[in-house]
């Protein structure tokens, strides 16, 4: 089916990681997008911020979030040791996040993701050198040394050290279970949840490889917004032609993965809607 021309300022969203911060990007989404007429082409993401891809390009952004809290309300713990005894998973994450997913994506919301914006999910692969354990290991090293002490946004060393990236597009997705089984993947960040693994093969989170994923984009747009989910020190900020950073304006109160703050996640939530719409009348004003 041939799309119809998009006056849409920017051709393409990249979602963030960043587990219960991207809370954010649905915030200052569910602002900016109508007061822009955001109509993206393509969008990629990784991590929490596929999950966010999704639930907003399907317009379910509130009832996901709602669903969110409501779960969250209810989980006392982030880890529960005597799991381990029982033979229970000793992180609650794992069931809540797919839970989240299953419960804002159904058969009708996928249909209108198939005929959305192309979504790029990306995740990782560990080398084979390694095995997926020690993979995770060395992934996560090298991920938070560039991230906490170079503040980098788009990440390097993992795929100088045999890191190895694959995207996934929703449309390829035929049913939520399946949708759900790929962003899990994207999301897949020992402890907090079990090793992944697509066509046998061990998947990590897509962060490790970009967690700012451009590169998940099947190709070079003229105009790119870029949603980041923490703060970054602008000179760290890439300065390339076409692309447009945003970062939440102060530090979000919740952690990546914080599964029992419901509170932290409505307030995050709030930020990005502050934000979103002071971007939307920034821009709309610098546009004349």
């Amino acid at each position: 089916m041939k799309k119809a021309q998009s006056k849409s300022p920017f051709s393409a969203i990249v979602f963030a990681g960043g587990g219960d911060r991207c809370m954010w990007q649905a915030g200052f989404l569910t602002t900016a997008a109508p007061a822009l007429g955001l109509r993206p082409d393509e969008v990629s993401g990784a991590s929490a911020g596929s999950a966010i891809a999704c639930l907003v390009f399907a317009e379910r952004t509130h009832d996901g979030i709602e669903f969110f809290k409501e779960i969250t309300a209810r989980n006392k713990r982030n880890f529960y040791p005597g799991n381990i005894f029982r033979g229970k998973p000793a992180f609650p994450h794992y069931e809540m996040y797919r839970k989240v997913i299953l419960n804002g994506i159904d058969a009708a919301s996928l249909k209108k993701l198939h005929s959305g914006p192309d979504i790029r999910i990306l995740m990782t692969h560990p080398p084979a050198w390694c095995g997926p354990r020690l993979g995770t290991f060395i992934g996560l090293s090298s991920y938070v040394l560039e991230k906490h002490i170079a503040h980098t946004v788009h990440p390097v060393l993992s795929s100088k050290i045999g890191f190895r990236g694959e995207v996934v597009s929703v449309r390829d997705c035929t049913t939520p279970g399946e949708l759900a089984s790929v962003i899990l993947a994207s999301s897949c960040t020992p402890p907090f949840m079990p090793l992944q693994y697509r066509n046998s093969k061990p998947v990590l989170d897509g962060g490790l490889i970009d967690n700012v994923p451009v590169s998940a984009l099947a190709r070079k747009h003229d105009s790119t917004l870029i949603l980041l989910t923490r703060q970054y020190p602008r000179t760290h900020i890439p300065n390339v032609p076409g692309r447009t950073y945003v970062m939440p304006s102060i530090p979000v109160p919740i952690s990546k993965w914080d599964y029992t703050n419901p509170k932290g996640i409505q307030l995050t939530f709030e930020i990005g809607l502050r934000d979103g719409e002071r971007f939307a009348r920034s821009y709309t004003a610098a546009q004349g």
